[in-house]
């Protein structure tokens, strides 16, 4: 065990998180993404949510702030009818980054883009288009 290190995050998504480089991206998939058809490096965290992992990983990950959009959603194509869950989302990075602009993603374009990923967890998320992909930023300390 380490201080100060969410415990929701393991070894392996630890050494993952430290390899990436800045401009990599980290998708975060729900339950139904299809994580391991797509994955270069797959982490399973079956039985967490993705704000509960995003907000975890937020406190260790810097954004990039050399993009308009570091953070990406998967659209659901239906502007009056948005998930709720995008609304954490929007929560945990404001807490953790300050304001950030989100990209909406069409679904299959949002599959392709997690193709190229560096990594994608897969959760238990039940939430419906929960899948959030983050682009990593540079530490500055």
């Amino acid at each position: 065990m380490l201080k100060n290190i969410p415990s929701i995050l393991t070894p392996e998504l630890l050494k993952i998180l430290m390899e990436m480089g800045h401009g990599d991206e980290l998708v975060i998939g729900d339950g139904n993404f299809p994580a391991a058809a797509c994955a270069q490096r797959l982490v399973r965290l079956d039985g967490h949510s993705v704000p509960n992992v995003l907000d975890a990983i937020l406190k260790l990950f810097p954004l990039d702030t050399y993009v308009d959009a570091p953070v990406a959603l998967m659209d659901n194509g239906d502007s009056e009818n948005r998930p709720p869950i995008w609304a954490e989302y929007k929560e945990i990075v404001e807490k953790n980054e300050g304001e950030k602009e989100f990209e909406l993603v069409e679904r299959f374009d949002f599959y392709d883009r997690a193709k190229k990923a560096y990594a994608i967890v897969s959760t238990g998320e039940t939430a419906i288009y929960a899948n959030i992909i983050i682009k990593k930023g540079v530490v500055i300390e």
